[in-house]
């Protein structure tokens, strides 16, 4: 198939990009910046950006399905301008490009956070209503550009479906992502204690087959939510622990301490240059997280099939040892 993808430098869109490869599509992917992940992987590159429109035309022009995965995710609200232009009006324009070009279907790729997590102690499917009005910038963002998705299948008839994978790990996480680099940091011991809360874990393998299998496979209009296995930071470190040759860290501190050490976490950050390992709104996020996330729909008509976490653990760590001289 003729087969075009946003956000293909991504930890997810790279996976995708080697999973296609494998089945004789065409590819053409948008390539705003970084190629890393990308090497040696057969495509045909357009430079640009979802907030380019003239990109996204010769981007959707003569191809069949449009994976949209071009998303920006932070945890900090100095980049609330970015994050909305991008993941809302960029959503828009890749709708709006595949409806000029008469692509026969969009997978689009929302996020769990696009959901209302509560209340906590009941399960969350596809019923519960999204976000509105969230002081998260990325969940109301990621809801935002769902409703343009929605909207455009009940007034155009748009072959669109929409994806809402939770916490993404893996091997081929060629950016060094957030959750990637926080799991580097359990397995060797680096961290000198752990927060509250925890997130559902899902290997990023599982959400691409289950979106390639949404080609051909789901229901227009409809979402599907790819969850695995939830787990608590303090779970996870001790799942780490029986794999890493290092302590990983045990204790945890109290939200409100967390809060006071901000400041601290975040000039440590700026020195090293790196993203901070939270920040107000992730602690808010892991103490949130809903933990009884249902994929039976996905399981249903994606074919969606999460491996246990203890085997996603295993395989992340190995890529990480081999691309990231993990010790």
């Amino acid at each position: 198939m003729r087969i075009a993808i946003t956000g293909a430098s991504g930890h997810i869109g790279s996976t995708l990009v080697r999973e296609l490869n494998g089945g004789k599509h065409q590819l053409k992917l948008l390539i705003h910046e970084d190629q890393k992940g990308l090497e040696g992987l057969d495509y045909v590159a357009v430079k640009g950006n979802v907030l380019d429109t003239r990109s996204l035309d010769e981007l959707c022009r003569d191809v069949d399905v449009v994976f949209h995965l071009a998303a920006i995710i932070a945890i900090d609200k100095k980049y609330r301008d970015l994050v909305y232009k991008t993941n809302v009006e960029g959503t828009r324009n890749v709708v709006n490009a595949c409806l000029s070009n008469h692509v026969s279907r969009l997978i689009h790729f929302s996020s769990i956070h696009a959901l209302n997590p509560f209340p906590l102690d009941e399960p969350l499917d596809e019923h519960r209503s999204l976000v509105t009005n969230s002081h998260g910038l990325y969940d109301q963002s990621k809801a935002d550009g769902e409703r343009i998705i929605k909207e455009k299948v009940q007034t155009e008839g748009f072959n669109a479906l929409i994806i809402n994978p939770t916490a993404i790990i893996g091997p081929y996480d060629y950016r060094y992502s957030y959750l990637g680099q926080a799991l580097r940091y359990i397995y060797e011991g680096s961290l000198p204690t752990l927060v509250p809360g925890g997130y559902d874990w899902v290997d990023v393998r599982d959400v691409v087959q289950a979106a390639i299998n949404a080609i051909r496979m789901g229901r227009k209009g409809e979402s599907y939510l790819l969850s695995g296995t939830y787990r608590s930071l303090k779970e996870l470190s001790l799942m780490v622990q029986e794999i890493s040759p290092h302590r990983t860290p045990k204790g945890v501190v109290p939200t409100q301490v967390a809060r006071l050490g901000l400041p601290f976490i975040q000039l440590y950050a700026r020195l090293k240059k790196e993203a901070p390992l939270y920040t107000a709104e992730s602690l808010t996020i892991l103490k949130e997280c809903n933990p009884n996330i249902k994929n039976d729909k996905a399981r249903k008509e994606l074919g969606f099939t999460p491996r246990p976490l203890k085997e996603t653990l295993v395989d992340t760590f190995t890529w990480q040892k081999r691309a990231w001289n993990l010790k």
